[in-house]
């Protein structure tokens, strides 16, 4: 059900991408994906409630403390999508070269609806990052200080 509309955007007949048939766990590692499809950009995604919650930020993950990126939240992706690299097949949604820029594990520090604040552990990410909703699918993403 989480899926869904992870699914009906794609034709697993066309793709290579995961379509989420094993069970995830509640694990908790992330991924940034360097996604060059109409217009490059970063998928930020966070495992949660047996999914990869995702968000794409056009300008990529902020690395210094302070910064602030957009980032457009989109639907769930399967958990199998955290070792997802490849082509994504002209036609198809997505089409184009995703590959893994970073990826770690991370710990929730506060989770709201409006909210989460977590700190990364990743090869090029680390430290403290939060999460702010400001409407609609619309997230700023940026690179805060650690308490």
């Amino acid at each position: 059900m989480r899926l869904e509309e992870y699914r009906r955007k794609r034709d697993s007949r066309r793709t290579a991408e995961p379509q989420g048939e094993r069970k995830a766990g509640e694990g908790n590692c992330f991924v940034v994906h360097k996604h060059q499809a109409s217009h490059l950009h970063y998928d930020f995604r966070l495992e949660m409630d047996g999914v990869l919650k995702s968000w794409a930020v056009p300008k990529g993950a902020p690395l210094e403390t302070g910064v602030r990126r957009l980032a457009v939240q989109t639907e769930d992706h399967p958990v199998e999508y955290i070792d997802f690299s490849g082509t994504i097949p002209e036609g198809e949604y997505g089409a184009g070269t995703v590959e893994i820029w970073d990826s770690g594990t991370y710990d929730i520090e506060k989770r709201e609806p409006g909210e989460i604040s977590f700190v990364l552990r990743g090869g090029r990410l680390s430290g403290g990052y939060v999460l702010v909703h400001t409407g609609d699918k619309n997230w700023i993403l940026l690179k805060r200080k650690v308490k």
